[in-house]
């Protein structure tokens, strides 16, 4: 008996004790306080009121509550900063962050080595940065709305949720509007970006040195340009929607080795993609449509593979200035081109002519604009004719061997329609006099 109970004892030391859970008080210092008092593991029930910040989380804790508990910073640094692993902040109000851009003052900031903190169902509102993972490894960031700033130049806003240096972070679900760009992700890798929703920014995402990681399921709708892929390696970036946004929908610049498929752009932007100095990218079953250029691709751009893609009534379906041709096509499978009149006696879904998008005219229209006057000019239809029934005297360019007489559709959900139509319709007073989104350089 006595072994048994001298067990037993042992067996009930050995258990954790049950984390305790505090109600906090609304107002002024009242937060700090209760931290400075907790023990790892505790959890902390704001109650609804202003909890005046900053404050600093410097061990692992839970704060929680509804979003009546309103943590303001006052206008002083950074509201919430996470200096611990494993620190859960979720269902609060952040907002009243300091406007330093050089300390990149924000909601809330998960600090280096702060690992595994979750930020899930805040609201974070009227910060110069919503949330930055500034070093903290595999963070999760979901469910959260989160409103910048609207300063009349963009450049001088932060981002929706700023990434730097903290690999594994998994960034999903969330809401971003205004500020400079949804996702700012720098220096950083294997990351997961999805099913974020992002709306009047300047990028929705925007990578700059971000390698093995995945942008997949988002929605940008009326921003200036959707998805901006810049020196970064190893990138999936799959079944995006890109809808009414101004600039670009896809931009690979300096990226390497990406897979681009699924993702659909439309609405005006005037370049559906563009591709500048990237190389071995696999881009296929995307739906480009309505745009000033369907796809500008630079002639330094090399080993790409294109299949399976839609081009969809863009003014201009291919802009490529180059001297020799390029073949988009893979494996006897090419894309579907809107202006492409073909037939398919074989049934099989291929047209039985090949499709070049551009001829010299074209080539001449890109280096002397003024030249297009001259496009109705019986000269230059004749010019356009003998190109189109003697093929040997087209210039090097796109040649796509075995296009597809039927378009690849991408469903966009009825929860976006409105959205779309409103920036469609707002989208026509905007304006890029903040920055000059060709200036590759400035991004």
């Amino acid at each position: 008996m006595m072994r048994v109970l001298i067990t037993m004892l042992s067996m009930l030391i050995a258990l954790p004790l049950w984390a305790g859970e505090t109600l906090v008080a609304a107002g002024q210092g009242t937060l700090a306080t209760a931290i400075a008092g907790a023990t790892a593991g505790d959890v902390l029930v704001l109650q609804p009121g202003l909890h005046l910040g900053p404050v600093v989380i410097d061990r692992p804790l839970t704060l929680t509550g509804n979003h009546d508990a309103i943590i303001d910073g006052q206008g002083k640094g950074t509201v919430v900063s996470i200096d611990a692993s494993d620190v859960t902040l979720s269902n609060l109000t952040v907002t009243g962050s300091g406007r330093n851009s050089e300390n990149t003052d924000a909601g809330i900031k998960i600090l280096r080595k702060a690992d595994r903190a979750v930020i899930e169902n805040n609201r974070v509102l009227g910060n110069l940065h919503g949330v930055d993972v500034h070093g903290g490894h595999d963070a999760q960031v979901r469910g959260n709305t989160i409103e910048g700033t609207q300063q009349r130049r963009m450049n001088d806003r932060g981002n929706g949720i700023y990434v730097w240096n903290s690999p594994g972070t998994v960034i999903e679900g969330n809401s971003v509007r205004w500020g400079r760009d949804g996702i700012f992700s720098n220096t950083s890798r294997k990351g997961t970006y999805r099913n974020n929703l992002f709306r009047d920014l300047r990028f929705a995402v925007h990578y700059m040195y971000t390698n093995d990681s995945e942008v997949s399921g988002n929605v940008s709708i009326g921003n200036h340009l959707g998805y901006a892929i810049m020196f970064s390696n190893r990138v999936v970036i799959k079944n995006n929607l890109s809808l009414s946004d101004i600039s670009h929908g896809v931009m690979l610049n300096f990226a390497n080795n990406a897979d681009v498929s699924g993702n659909l752009v439309r609405g005006g932007a005037d370049r559906c993609t563009f591709i500048y100095n990237a190389h071995k990218n696999l881009i296929y079953n995307n739906r480009f449509e309505g745009c000033t250029i369907g796809i500008h691709f630079t002639a330094g751009s090399e080993r790409n593979v294109l299949t399976g893609n839609a081009f969809v009534g863009n003014q201009t379906q291919v802009k490529y200035v180059g001297t020799r041709d390029i073949e988009w096509s893979f494996e006897g499978r090419g894309n579907y081109w809107s202006d492409h009149a073909s037939f398919d006696l074989g049934g099989d879904g291929i047209a039985d002519s090949a499709f070049r998008p551009n001829d010299l005219m074209d080539h001449i229209l890109w280096s002397q604009p003024a030249a297009a006057l001259l496009t109705g000019a019986p000269t230059v239809q004749l010019i356009r004719w003998a190109q189109s029934s003697f093929p040997a005297t087209l210039p090097g360019g796109v040649v796509d061997s075995a296009p597809l007489m039927v378009a690849p559709a991408v469903i966009v959900p009825n929860e976006y329609l409105a959205l779309e139509a409103d920036a469609a319709t707002r989208r026509k007073e905007s304006t890029l006099d903040d920055f000059d989104i060709n200036d590759l350089t400035s991004h």
